[in-house]
């Protein structure tokens, strides 16, 4: 099946019972058995839900992946992956990582004895030189939030297989979905989705995903899923793939819509800066027009003024919600220096304080536009 064809129906049967073409809200904790220790395929819903099931293997057939597992929030869809690292191996990940991706490396993991180098994954030779022979992870985010770098998922998985540690390569693919990109496909180990999002895409619902295709790895993370028990209910688990079946149609307008904001923001004397995958200016244009099929929904801008002016813009806009989080259908404008990437502030990873980020929903084009308009206005007041 097509990519639009699977997220309506990729591990969503109708109910054998009824025939409910929509997959129902399994809302129950435990599961009656035909006798001892014989069940019927699920035993407590800390360990396998039906609803939780067809959702796993939904988002599992959309990264062209074998196996899925679902979680509370994506944090704890990193927090399970990060768990295959042991005291004393090393983790290589990206110098612009999301800042609660960044808080949990380095102020939580740490200190149980893993060992972090961050670099700039846009920049192979960097990649080359950090690995370690201790290495057991490279943790990538593609594009990254919230200076939408995009690393080549491609060469780095290359880089990895022929270094003695061989480490697994794990991809944060939140912000491309798998709509725009598949890193299973391209060589990477491990996909992370914060389900939130893009997935979920209507800002009514947390949670998290992991993705493989290695049978080895999924036997691992289940064991470490129903030990952990950040799971999500089945009501988030029907939400989200309610929200994922309109999945290619939003992405599309998400990107449409992106692209008439970025034209826009090019004309603004007051920004020094438009961060956009598919700008012909962005430095990464072409490693993103070669491994994605649009640039996504997520405008990044510097205003020259600094903090101040961005903090004035982020504050009058009315259609741009000033909210954390992106993804939804609606749009959304925040500072990633005083919101989202707080934790990071003080440390190599901090962002400009000037940088807004736009989450660019679904309304007219035209709307958004005189918006920001509006917001550039009172600046200029």
């Amino acid at each position: 099946m097509r990519f639009e064809t699977q997220v309506i129906h990729a591990g969503q049967q109708a109910d054998p019972t009824t025939g409910a073409v929509m997959t129902p809200i399994y809302q129950t904790s435990t599961y009656r058995q035909d006798g001892v220790g014989r069940h019927r395929g699920y035993e407590y819903s800390r360990t396998a839900n039906p609803t939780r099931a067809a959702l796993e293997a939904c988002l599992a057939a959309l990264e062209a992946g074998r196996y899925g597992l679902a979680y509370a929030s994506g944090m704890a869809a990193i927090d399970n992956v990060l768990r295959l690292v042991d005291a004393g191996q090393h983790v290589l990940a990206g110098n612009d990582v999301y800042g609660g991706t960044f808080r949990l490396f380095d102020k939580v993991l740490r200190r149980y004895g893993l060992e972090f180098t961050f670099v700039d994954t846009t920049d192979l030779s960097q990649v080359k030189a950090a690995l370690r022979p201790n290495t057991r992870l490279i943790w990538l985010e593609t594009p990254t939030n919230p200076l939408l770098n995009v690393s080549d998922i491609a060469a780095i998985a290359e880089i990895a297989s022929r270094h003695p540690a061989r480490p697994l390569v794990a991809v944060d693919n939140t912000f491309a979905t798998p709509y725009l990109q598949q890193p299973l496909a391209l060589g990477a180990d491990v996909v992370v989705h914060s389900t939130t999002k893009y997935l979920g895409g209507h800002s009514d619902v947390v949670g998290g995903a992991v993705l493989v295709d290695r049978a080895d790895l999924h036997e691992q993370l289940a064991f470490l899923q129903n030990a952990g028990g950040a799971i999500p209910g089945p009501m988030d688990c029907f939400l989200v793939l309610r929200g994922i079946k309109t999945l290619p149609v939003r992405m599309e307008r998400h990107a449409e819509n992106a692209q008439a904001v970025v034209d826009f923001l090019r004309g603004r004397a007051e920004v020094t800066q438009v961060i956009y995958p598919f700008d012909s200016a962005h430095p990464h244009y072409e490693t993103a027009r070669r491994q994605m099929r649009n640039g996504g929904g997520m405008v990044s801008f510097v205003l020259q003024a600094g903090e101040a002016a961005a903090r004035t813009v982020a504050e009058n806009t009315h259609i741009f919600a000033l909210a954390e989080s992106l993804g939804g259908v609606e749009s959304l404008i925040e500072v990633p220096y005083a919101m989202t990437h707080a934790s990071t502030a003080d440390s190599p990873l901090a962002v400009d304080p000037g940088l807004v980020r736009l989450s660019v929903g679904l309304e007219h084009a035209a709307d958004l536009i005189a918006d920001l308009e509006g917001a550039f206005s009172a600046l200029a007041k």
